[in-house]
């Protein structure tokens, strides 16, 4: 199982797929191999949602905006 959190607040937003998890590798900058956080902004989801992600993962990236326009979140494997 791989879980999604906020960074910030260290919330889990909840699990997403292998798939939904390569979908986030391919699309979005790695500093290292062992990166595991990625920054977003909203236009950059709406950027993701275009490109095929699945609305569950569209649904816990929402969910870990809140309120606000930037979200930093992490994986784990559980």
């Amino acid at each position: 199982m791989i879980l999604l959190r906020n960074k910030g607040t260290g919330e889990v937003l909840g699990a997403i797929s292998e798939e939904d998890l390569q979908f986030l590798k391919d699309q979005l900058v790695e500093e290292t191999e062992e990166d595991v956080d990625y920054y977003l902004n909203r236009d950059e989801l709406e950027i993701l949602k275009v490109r095929g992600a699945s609305q569950a993962l569209a649904i816990l990236l929402e969910k870990g905006f809140g309120d606000g326009d930037e979200l930093e979140v992490e994986w784990t494997r559980a």
